[in-house]
C-alpha cells in the first residue's frame, strides 16, 4: 500500500467475493477506510485505466488490496492483480438515467417496476455497466446530472429496450463481460467472469499463472531464454467448471477466444478434419493474444493405433500445430477433458500441453462458495442454511449444485402456484410484484436434495441413508467399533495426524444372516452423513474377461471422487473367494480389490465396509492388516439386545397395554434381528386382519385409531414362526 500526491491510496486489485458480484462495492481494509477517512457506505474513485465510482464495504486485513467485480474491473479498465489509486469520492442525486440491457429482454414493460427498485441507491455513471439483480447487466446510456449519480426512489428511470440486431456490443446476461475499448478489437466475450467459479481459487491461479504471463508479457519469457508455455490440459470429472474456467478467463485477459468442440472437428472427408483444424489456428494467430479452448480433446486426439486412420491423422495434425505456436505469436491452447488417460501421450509433454491441471471435486468450502454464487440473485428466505447444505452435498460438483438451486427455485414456484388459487381475491397488484413475494425457503432445499444426486455417482446409487444408530437395537460394542473407525477420522482428523496414526482402511462386518450387517451398514453412513455407496458382491461378476475388474476399479475411482464415501460390499464372498480353486473371474477379482484396497490408505475419507455370513469363505489376503483389518461379530442379540430391537420395532405402534417387550424378548431366544422384526409385523398384521373381517372399508377408516396390537397377537405370531 502506498499513498500518493492527490490524496488517494495505491492498491492491488483482487477478485470480488462470490456473493458481492454485481453489487458495485469496493472492499476495503479498515487502515485504508481510515486513511482515506471513508465510512460504510461512502463513495470511492477507483482509478486505472479508466475512473468508475462505488461503494465502500468492509473488506480484509490485509491492507494492500481492494477487491472489485468484474464490472467493476471493466468500468475501471482493470485486471485482477493491476495496481489501481483510490480516494475519497462524491455522487449526487440522479434526476434522470437511462439504461439499456446488454442482452434483449423478454419485453420490457412487466420488468419496469423491478428495474426501477433494484436500482435504488446504487452509483452510475454514463458508458458505464452495472448489474440488476435477477435481471443481468445493464448499459447506463446517460445521466442527469453528468459525472457519478446515485439512484433514488425520485430518479425518473427510462428503460430502452435491447434486441438482437440492435447494434453495438453484447454480453452475457448475468455477468457481463470485458468491453471492447478495454479488450482490443479482436477481443471475444464470453459473459463468465472469477467471481462465477466457485472452490477452485487455487486452480484459477495456477491457470492464469499459466495463461495471463504468455499473453500479456511474452518479452518476459524471452529476456529469460524460454519460450513461453503452449498448452495447458484441464481434466477432472464432469460438472466440475472446467468449460467454464476457460471461458472466465479469456474473458478476463484481453484475449480473442475461439472454442474448438472436439467432435465438430470430425469430417468423413479425408483431410477436412485437418483442415479445420488449421483454420482454427490460423484465426487465433490473426487475432492474437488469442485463448484457443478445445473442448472434450479426447474425442479428437485419442491415443493412436493402427486402425484408426482419420484419428491418427487429426492428432499428428494437433501435434504439428501445437508445435509452430512459438512462430504464431501469442496463441495459447487450453484443452478439457474427462478422460485425460484417453489423450495421445505425444501431447501430454512440456512444449505442448505444458501443464495438466486437475479440476477436481469441491471440498465443503468450495461447495459453500459455489452456492453462493448460484443464489446471489435469488431471493432466499432468512431462514436457509447455505453452510448446513455444503456440509451435506458430499460428491456434488458445480453443475449438480446449479441444479441443486435449480430445483429448490423451481419447488419455490410450485409452492406459489398452489398458494395463489387460495391468495388470488385477497391479493392485488400485477404479476411483477406477485412474483417478488416468493422466496426460496430451506424446505425448498431439503426437497431439492431429495431429488438431485452426485452426478459421478448416479449409476452406483449413491445416497445418504436417513438411518442412524438409533434405529438398530443393541450391539452397543459393533456401534462403538464404527463410529471409531469411520467417523472419528472425520471428525477428530487432527487428532489422528498429531498421533500419525492410520485410521482403518477397510472393516468385515461378519455374522449369522439377519444380524443387522447390512443395516448397521447404513446406519453408520447416516450417521457420519457421508455418500454411502451398496454394492451386492454378485452385481460385479461379469461373464466377459476384464469387465468384472473394470466395475471395481470404477466403483472405486468414483467413490475416490466424492469422497468422504463408503463403500459397502454385500456378500463380499461371492467375488472374494479363495483363489486356486480354478475360477479364473474371481482370481482376478480378488487381485483387483487386494490392489484397491492397497491405494486407499492415502485417502482416509475412503473407508470399505464389507459383509458376509461366510468368513471361512473370503481369501485370506484380503483379511490381513492394511486391508479388511478390523474384523467386527455381529452376533444373535442377547436378551438386552432383543428387547433393544423389539422396541425399535414397536415404536409408535398402537400396542395394548399390559405387553411386556422384557417377556417377549425372554421368549424369543436365538432370534436374529430380522426374525424380531418379522414377529411384530407378523403380529401387525393379525390385528388388520381382525379389524378388516370385523368391518367394512369406510368403517375401518373411520375407526382405524380404535386398533391395538395385543399380546394375543405376539403370541401367535411366535407360534406361526415355530410352526415354520
Amino acid at each position: 500500500m502506498s499513498g500518493s500526491s492527490d490524496g488517494g491510496i495505491e492498491l492491488t486489485v483482487e477478485g470480488a467475493h462470490k456473493r458481492d458480484a454485481g453489487r458495485g462495492i469496493a472492499r476495503l481494509p479498515e487502515s485504508v477506510r481510515s486513511e482515506l477517512g471513508v465510512l460504510s457506505g461512502s463513495p470511492v474513485i477507483i482509478e486505472g485505466e479508466r475512473m468508475t465510482v462505488v461503494k465502500v464495504w468492509p473488506g480484509d486485513d490485509d491492507g494492500s488490496t481492494v477487491r472489485i467485480d468484474s464490472d467493476t474491473r471493466a468500468n475501471a479498465g482493470v485486471n485482477i492483480g493491476d495496481t489501481v489509486t483510490v480516494r475519497a469520492g462524491s455522487v449526487t442525486e440522479a434526476n434522470t438515467i437511462s439504461i439499456q440491457p446488454m442482452e434483449p429482454l423478454p419485453g420490457t414493460d412487466e420488468y419496469e417496476h423491478m428495474v426501477r427498485t433494484r436500482l435504488v441507491d446504487q452509483m452510475v455513471q454514463a458508458d458505464e455497466r452495472t448489474h440488476i439483480d435477477g435481471l443481468g447487466t445493464f448499459r447506463v446510456l446517460s445521466t442527469d446530472p453528468d459525472g457519478p449519480v446515485r439512484v433514488t426512489d425520485r430518479t425518473d428511470v427510462s428503460l430502452l429496450p435491447r434486441t438482437e440486431d440492435s447494434g453495438g456490443d453484447t454480453s452475457d446476461h448475468q455477468t457481463g463481460a470485458t468491453e471492447p475499448q478495454n479488450a482490443g478489437p479482436a477481443a471475444t466475450e464470453t459473459g463468465v467472469s472469477y467471481e462465477d467459479i466457485g472452490g477452485l481459487d487455487e486452480e484459477l491461479d495456477r491457470i492464469r499463472e499459466m495463461i495471463e504471463m504468455p499473453l500479456s508479457e511474452p518479452d518476459e519469457f524471452r529476456r529469460l531464454g524460454i519460450d513461453p508455455p503452449s498448452g495447458v490440459l484441464l481434466h477432472g470429472p464432469p460438472g466440475t467448471g472446467k468449460t467454464l474456467i476457460a471461458r472466465a478467463v479469456a474473458n478476463e485477459v484481453d484475449a480473442y477466444f475461439d472454442t474448438i468442440s472436439g467432435p465438430e472437428i470430425v469430417s468423413k472427408y479425408k483431410g477436412e478434419s485437418e483442415e479445420r483444424l488449421r483454420e482454427a489456428f490460423d484465426r487465433a494467430e490473426e487475432n492474437s493474444p488469442a485463448i484457443l479452448f478445445v473442448d472434450e480433446i479426447d474425442s479428437i486426439a485419442g491415443s493412436r493405433d493402427d486402425d484408426a486412420d482419420m484419428e491418427n491423422r487429426v492428432v499428428a495434425q494437433l501435434l504439428t500445430l501445437m508445435d509452430g505456436l512459438e512462430d504464431r505469436g501469442r496463441v495459447v491452447v487450453i484443452g478439457a477433458t474427462n478422460r485425460v488417460d484417453a489423450v495421445d501421450p505425444a501431447l501430454r509433454r512440456g512444449g505442448r500441453f505444458d501443464r495438466e491441471i486437475e479440476i477436481g471435486v469441491p471440498d465443503e468450502g468450495g461447495r459453500r462458495e459455489i452456492l453462493d454464487v448460484h443464489t446471489r440473485d435469488m431471493p432466499i428466505d432468512d431462514g436457509v442454511d447455505l453452510d448446513r447444505i455444503a456440509a451435506q452435498t458430499h460428491g456434488f460438483v458445480g453443475a449438480d449444485l446449479a441444479s441443486l438451486t435449480t430445483e429448490a427455485a423451481m419447488s419455490a414456484l410450485r409452492a406459489k402456484r398452489e398458494r395463489e388459487p387460495r391468495e388470488r381475491s385477497d391479493r392485488e397488484g400485477d404479476d411483477t410484484e406477485r412474483s417478488e413475494d416468493a422466496k426460496v425457503t430451506q424446505s425448498d432445499f431439503d426437497a431439492a436434495l431429495a431429488t438431485v444426486e452426485p452426478s459421478a455417482m448416479r449409476e452406483y446409487v449413491a445416497e445418504s441413508p436417513a438411518v442412524s444408530f438409533d434405529d438398530v437395537g443393541g450391539l452397543g460394542e459393533v456401534k462403538q467399533t464404527l463410529t471409531e473407525a469411520i467417523e472419528w477420522p472425520l471428525e477428530y482428523g487432527d487428532l489422528f495426524s498429531v498421533t500419525k496414526t492410520d485410521p482403518p482402511s477397510g472393516i468385515l462386518l461378519y455374522g449369522p444372516p439377519g444380524t443387522g450387517k447390512t443395516l448397521l451398514a447404513r446406519a453408520v453412513a447416516g450417521e457420519s452423513d457421508v455418500n454411502f455407496i451398496h454394492v451386492a458382491g454378485p452385481e460385479i461378476m461379469d461373464r466377459y474377461v476384464g469387465e468384472s475388474e473394470e466395475a471395481v476399479r470404477e466403483l472405486f475411482e468414483r467413490a475416490r471422487q466424492t469422497a468422504p464415501s463408503i463403500i459397502f460390499l454385500d456378500e463380499i464372498d461371492a467375488i472374494a473367494s479363495h483363489r486356486g480353486q480354478g475360477n479364473e473371474v474371481t482370481e482376478r477379482v480378488v487381485s483387483q480389490l487386494l490392489a484397491e484396497l492397497d491405494g486407499i490408505t492415502e485417502n482416509p475419507n475412503l473407508v470399505v465396509l464389507a459383509a458376509t455370513n461366510r468368513r471361512d469363505m473370503i481369501d485370506d489376503a484380503l483379511l490381513r492388516p492394511g486391508r479388511l483389518e478390523q474384523h467386527v461379530e455381529v452376533p444373535n442379540p442377547d436378551h438386552d439386545a432383543r428387547e433393544a430391537i423389539l422396541d425399535v420395532h414397536t415404536d409408535g405402534k398402537p400396542l395394548a397395554d399390559g405387553i411386556s417387550l422384557s417377556a417377549l424378548a425372554a421368549e424369543t431366544e436365538g432370534f436374529s434381528g430380522a426374525e424380531l422384526e418379522a414377529v411384530v409385523r407378523e403380529a401387525s398384521m393379525l390385528a388388520i386382519r381382525e379389524a378388516a373381517e370385523e368391518m367394512g372399508p369406510e368403517e375401518a377408516s373411520e375407526r382405524a385409531d380404535d386398533v391395538t396390537i395385543t399380546a394375543e397377537h405376539f403370541q401367535r405370531a411366535l407360534a406361526h414362526k415355530a410352526e415354520r
